[in-house]
């Protein structure tokens, strides 16, 4: 059954929200959003319509449990949550919405998602990676900005600001990220060992005032990525490239999916040829 143009898909029991944008994956190869530790599918504002009507694709984007209108999850999320997400949830998530063919879009938490996917899965209908701000092993810089964040949610409106696109789920969300990369043991937490395994194409953006990651963490994948790789490092960026340089992440993101596909192709006739 087509794909409605919003709604909800169970996955392991929960209730994930969606859009979808342009054409259905069963027409055309999908590009997939994979959000951040405090995002949502609406905490992606308009990227998604730019990205479609730039690329003449079609854009899926979802919010993983605990997250915007989804179903809640427990508190405190486990410290291997990104790893469940990646090799549990997405595989059926992927299934569930006839995915042929196409490439994920990760911004953060969502972007180590995608690299732990890709590296373990090696799912062939995947075809590339967009990697905005990834982590792939902790650092103190981050884990300090995480910290201060902390303080931010407790004294500031940052819990009602959240709230608006998280609603019931908004302390869900917060203290479910908030808390795991908080953890003493999330210290340990490395994703090195998936990069070797990652041999599609990779592009990765990074803002050069990042509070969350320094250009390490671009470094780390330069060197040890299987595949194809380029990065582009963003000024006046911080940690999130689709709205701090709209333009620029736009056209790399479209760009590099132009490299893969040839937008508007039907999925059987691109196969075919």
């Amino acid at each position: 059954m087509p794909l409605e143009d919003a709604g909800h898909i169970e996955i392991e029991g929960a209730n994930l929200e969606y859009r979808m944008i342009g054409p259905r994956p069963e027409e055309a190869p999908t590009i997939v959003l994979l959000h951040e530790g405090l995002g949502c599918a609406a905490l992606w504002r308009d990227f998604p319509e730019q990205l479609a009507k730039s690329t003449g694709l079609g854009v899926f984007i979802y919010s993983r449990q605990g997250y915007g209108g989804s179903s809640s999850c427990e508190v405190p999320r486990p410290l291997t949550y990104m790893h469940h997400e990646a090799i549990d949830v997405l595989p059926d998530l992927l299934d569930a919405i006839a995915f042929r063919s196409g490439v994920l879009v990760g911004h953060s938490d969502g972007a180590s998602i995608a690299a732990i996917h890709a590296g373990d899965i090696a799912d062939p209908r995947v075809k590339g990676l967009v990697l905005m701000a990834p982590h792939f092993f902790t650092e103190d810089e981050g884990i300090a900005a995480i910290a201060e964040t902390k303080i931010t949610f407790e004294t500031t409106d940052l819990r009602d600001r959240l709230k608006k696109y998280h609603g019931e789920n908004v302390d869900c969300a917060f203290w479910g990220w908030n808390r795991a990369w908080l953890d003493p043991e999330f210290r340990n937490w490395d994703l090195r060992e998936y990069l070797p395994q990652i041999t599609i194409p990779v592009i990765a953006l990074q803002g050069l005032e990042d509070q969350y990651g320094t250009a390490a963490q671009i470094g780390c994948i330069e060197e040890l990525c299987g595949g194809e790789f380029e990065s582009l490092f963003l000024s006046n960026c911080a940690h999130t490239p689709f709205r701090e340089q709209p333009e620029q992440t736009l056209a790399a993101t479209s760009r590099f999916v132009a490299s893969l596909f040839e937008a508007g192709t039907a999925v059987g006739n691109r196969q075919q040829g």
